[in-house]
Formats: C-alpha cells, structure tokens, sequence
C-alpha cells in the first residue's frame, strides 16, 4: 500500500511536502515523482507502467496547475484511484488551475481535492479499504476530531 505523488515541475515542490507531511502522520509509505505530462509523457507512463500490473494497493495523485493534462493522462493510463491536487499561490492562480483540473474528459476519473491535508486524507481512506490498520487509524482520526470540539 502506497501513494505515488507525481508533480508537473519541480516548482510544484512545497506543494508535495505538505501532501507526504499528511501522508506520513496517517502512517501511508509514499513516493514523490516530477514528470510533466505536456513535457515527457513516457516519463509518466515509465511511472504508471511500474506499478499497473502489482497487487499492491495504490493512490495516485497529481500536482499539475495551468493546463492540467497530467490528472486526466494518469486516470486514462492506470486503473487505480486518481487524486488531483492543483496547487495555486494566489486567487487568479487558483482559477485557473481549479478550472483546468475539474474539466476533464471522459474516461479520465481524476478526483479533484483544493487541499493538501485533505488530498492525503482522501488517499488514506481510499488505502484504508485495502487495510485494516489502516481503516483503524482513520476510524482514529474521526474520534479525535471530533473530541477536539
């Protein structure tokens, strides 16, 4: 079980540690990629094409802003679960890349997620289906939520 993060550039970065920061509290082992769709496709599919025929459980999610082909290319290539998390720096940003990553096209199942906490959240609780540990610590982390209110 794991999360594979792969970001359109390495600009992306601080995007990512916030992602695996939330990924490694929830105790899911991950792994960080930079491979831009537009860029060096194959790259992309290098990374898909490792990890398609395992019996692992995985989660995949997408760091890509602007013209955000990298989400919809990884759901069209892979068959596990898709989470994209634009990142964006300010309010024009945001609407850009909010827009470009909800707009997909058919066929192309990518998940969107505005925050990074929450994208880590969401990939744990989808790994939680094939974990029981895992499901336990989510289970955890609702009871603890709720008593901190």
């Amino acid at each position: 079980m794991r999360s594979i993060i792969i970001m359109g550039s390495k600009s992306d970065q601080d995007h990512a540690d916030k992602i695996t920061e939330h990924l490694s509290k929830y105790g899911v082992p991950n792994e960080v990629h930079i491979a831009s769709a537009h860029k060096v496709p194959e790259k992309v599919l290098e990374i898909l094409h490792a990890n398609e025929e395992g019996e692992e459980a995985i989660c995949y999610i997408t760091i890509a802003g602007r013209s955000n082909a990298l989400s919809g290319f990884v759901a069209a290539n892979t068959a596990y679960p898709v989470i994209a998390c634009p990142p964006f720096g300010s309010k024009e940003d945001f609407m850009i890349n909010i827009n470009s990553t909800l707009v997909m096209p058919s066929s192309t199942p990518a998940l969107t997620v505005v925050d990074a906490g929450n994208a880590a959240l969401a990939a744990a609780r989808i790994l939680g289906l094939s974990s029981k540990e895992l499901m336990s610590k989510n289970r955890k982390f609702i009871t603890d939520m709720k008593a901190s209110f």
